[in-house]
C-alpha cells in the first residue's frame, strides 16, 4: 500500500458558495492549469489522494466534497429535492472554481461527481476545458434502459429514491456495514484497494444520519428533477461542447451493460476518446497511477 503522507502539500478550508459551506483540498503548481476532480457515493474528496500526488505537479487541483458528502453541508432535502439537483450541484462547483480565480478548468468526476460534472459542462460550458467522466453512462440513458440486470445489480438507485425517512432509517441501523458492502462491490472484490485514512475517513463522514439523508437526497433527484432537466436540454439540442473522455471498468455494471462510449458520443459535440480499464468500478483507487497518467495525457495534451 502506498505510504505517501496523506494529501501532503495540500490545503484543506471550507468555502461558501451557493448558499452552503463546500469542504474541499487545494493543492499542486500554482502556476499549473486548473483541474477539478469529484468524487462520488458513498465516498468523499478522499478518493482522488493517490491521483492527486501523481498529478500535483502538472496542475493546480482542486478536490472538493459535494453537498450532502464528506465534510461539506448536508442540507435537508426540499421537497422537489431540487436542491441536490445535478444543476445545483453542479453550481456549487462552477462558484468554488470562481472564487478560486479560475475562470476555466478541466474537470474530472467518478461515478456521482460524474454526473455533476456533465451537468457542470452543459450548464457552464464557457467554464468547462475539457471533460472527464469515470464508470458511468448518462443517467437519462441508464434509466431509460433500466431492466431486472441493471435493477439488481443497482438496486440502490432504486432503493434510495424512496421517500424519506425509510432508506435512512434502514442504512442508518448498519451504516458502516451497508458502507463497506457498497465500497467492495460493483466489481472492486473487497476494500483492500482502500487506504486506511481514506477508508476512515468514509466511516467518519458517511455514518451519520445527515450524510445518509443527502447521499438519499442526490438519488432521489437523480430520478426525479435531474430527468426533467436531461430531457429539457435534450428537447433543445444541447450536448458536451468540450473533449470529453471516458473511463470505465472491465468488472463494472457499465462495461456489462451498456456502451458507454456510443452513449457518451450522442450527447457530445466535442471529440470523445476512452478506454476499458482493468478495474471495477472505484477505479481512481483501484488503479491510481493508471488513472493519473489518463488524466495527465488527456487535460494536458
Amino acid at each position: 500500500m502506498n505510504a505517501q503522507p496523506w494529501f501532503d502539500g495540500f490545503k484543506a478550508g471550507d468555502f461558501n458558495v451557493n448558499g452552503i459551506r463546500l469542504h474541499a483540498r487545494i493543492g499542486g503548481r500554482v502556476d499549473a492549469p486548473p483541474l477539478l476532480l469529484v468524487h462520488g457515493f458513498p465516498q468523499t474528496h478522499a478518493l482522488w489522494h493517490r491521483v492527486a500526488q501523481t498529478l500535483s505537479p502538472h496542475f493546480r487541483l482542486v478536490l472538493p466534497d459535494l453537498r450532502g458528502y464528506g465534510r461539506s453541508d448536508k442540507p435537508r432535502g426540499q421537497a422537489d429535492h431540487a436542491n441536490y439537483s445535478k444543476r445545483t450541484m453542479a453550481a456549487d462547483l462552477a462558484m468554488l472554481m470562481h472564487s478560486l480565480g479560475h475562470e476555466r478548468f478541466g474537470v474530472a468526476g467518478h461515478d456521482r461527481g460524474g454526473r455533476v460534472a456533465h451537468r457542470l459542462a452543459l450548464d457552464h460550458a464557457d467554464a468547462v476545458e475539457k471533460l472527464c467522466v469515470i464508470d458511468i453512462a448518462p443517467t437519462f440513458d441508464m434509466y431509460a434502459a433500466t431492466d431486472m440486470r441493471f435493477a439488481s445489480a443497482y438496486y440502490h438507485w432504486f432503493h434510495l429514491i424512496q421517500p424519506h425517512p425509510l432508506p435512512e432509517m434502514m442504512i442508518g441501523g448498519c451504516a458502516k456495514d451497508y458502507l463497506h458492502a457498497k465500497l467492495g462491490g460493483w466489481g472492486a472484490a473487497g476494500t483492500a484497494y482502500i487506504e486506511p485514512q481514506a477508508l476512515a475517513e468514509y466511516e467518519a463522514c458517511f455514518c451519520t444520519p445527515q450524510a445518509i439523508h443527502g447521499a438519499c437526497e442526490d438519488y432521489r433527484a437523480a430520478a426525479g428533477i435531474d430527468l426533467e432537466h436531461d430531457q429539457a436540454s435534450r428537447d433543445a439540442g444541447a450536448r458536451v461542447a468540450c473533449d470529453l473522455m471516458v473511463l470505465w471498468g472491465e468488472r463494472g455494471v457499465v462495461h456489462k451493460l451498456f456502451d458507454p462510449m456510443a452513449l457518451w458520443r450522442a450527447q457530445c459535440s466535442g471529440a470523445v476518446s476512452g478506454r476499458l480499464m482493468p478495474a471495477g468500478h472505484f477505479i481512481p483507487e483501484e488503479l491510481p497511477a493508471e488513472t493519473a497518467a489518463a488524466l495527465q495525457a488527456f487535460f494536458a495534451g
